[in-house]
């Protein structure tokens, strides 16, 4: 049976893409002032559609990636499976053989055939050698008789991961809905604002939290560090886009794992994973080309770059930039 190599493009439905990572940045607003931003019951609901999209996205993530998995192991059993009926026909093509060389050799009852043999010193040769025929069709019975049983294991497995991936599918489509909602209701929120509390929304989104963080002149602790770094300065000004993973857009974890790719680094889909890809550090020691995970639920990471900044992917129509590594809550600190 054949499947799509992706269940839907990460990153897909454009329109909602320009999607979330930092606009949970907002969680940080309960340290800014009640006349820095829009009415507190608004901007409240506003951070919590768009954390809560945040997790969606993240989980969203995840079943993408297992989808992923199963779709590659899935055609890599069918494959199998495949080989191993290849085998099992050789198999019976060969027993057949043998059972047809055992039928025109020796039809006849051995006594009887020895009776009304001529030659019976011709008779006694043809006997031997079908007894090693008979002995050797029956190993050849019992290596079918394993290769079926672990052919039928083989697609029982199969039917499973098939079962599991349909599952994927269905959650993969579910967290896009929910995630699609979220960002809606969020939008039509920060529609209804006025241009100025628009824009206090977003100075609230950028506030530190946290003095700078790390040595004066900081560098990348190595060179792996140094590349993803450069990657990730190449993103600046790239659209937010939920579920993506570059080169055109990005949602939070796409951008660190993308950035790690172009230095030769395998990072896992989702933030959650993220922050366990490498050596925990505390942000007093947080060095340029560090990841820095945010909530306690680690659904928001960016990369650190120096100067008490990261560059992120934020939220719907904003672009990858830079922002003070306080902004909002930090989780924890990672150095791959």
């Amino acid at each position: 049976m054949g499947f799509q190599r992706r269940l839907a493009p990460s990153g897909f439905d454009r329109g909602v893409s320009a999607a979330l990572c930092a606009l949970s940045a907002a969680a940080a607003l309960g340290a800014v002032p009640a006349a820095a931003a829009p009415s507190d019951p608004t901007r409240a609901e506003v951070d919590r559609l768009y954390e809560a999209a945040e997790r969606a996205t993240e989980a969203f993530n995840r079943a993408d990636e297992r989808a992923d998995t199963l779709r590659g192991q899935v055609g890599d059993a069918q494959d199998l499976i495949a080989r191993q009926q290849q085998r099992v026909n050789s198999m019976r093509e060969a027993i057949g053989s043998l059972a047809g060389a055992q039928y025109r050799s020796g039809g006849l009852d051995p006594t009887l055939a020895l009776l009304f043999s001529t030659d019976p010193d011709d008779y006694l040769d043809r006997a031997a050698t079908l007894e090693r025929i008979s002995a050797h069709q029956a190993d050849e019975l019992g290596e079918l008789h394993g290769a079926l049983r672990e052919m039928s294991r083989q697609r029982e497995e199969a039917t499973g991961k098939l079962v599991e991936l349909e599952r994927s599918r269905r959650a993969v489509a579910r967290h896009k809905r929910s995630v699609e909602r979220k960002l809606t209701e969020a939008r039509r929120l920060l529609n209804s604002l006025s241009g100025t509390d628009r824009a206090a929304y977003d100075r609230a989104s950028r506030a530190d939290r946290a003095d700078a963080p790390g040595p004066a002149g900081a560098v990348a602790p190595n060179g792996r560090a140094a590349a993803a770094l450069a990657a990730v300065r190449s993103a600046l000004g790239k659209p937010y886009m939920w579920g993506a993973s570059g080169p055109h857009g990005f949602d939070c974890s796409g951008l660190m794992q993308w950035s790690y790719a172009r230095a030769g680094i395998g990072l896992p889909r989702t933030s959650q994973a993220q922050q366990f890809a490498g050596r925990r550090l505390p942000l007093s020691e947080v060095l340029p080309g560090d990841l820095v995970v945010y909530r306690s639920d680690a659904s928001h990471i960016g990369m650190y770059v120096g100067n008490g900044q990261v560059i992120h992917a934020p939220y719907p129509g904003a672009p990858v930039r830079y922002d003070p590594v306080g902004m909002m809550p930090i989780a924890a600190v990672t150095r791959v």
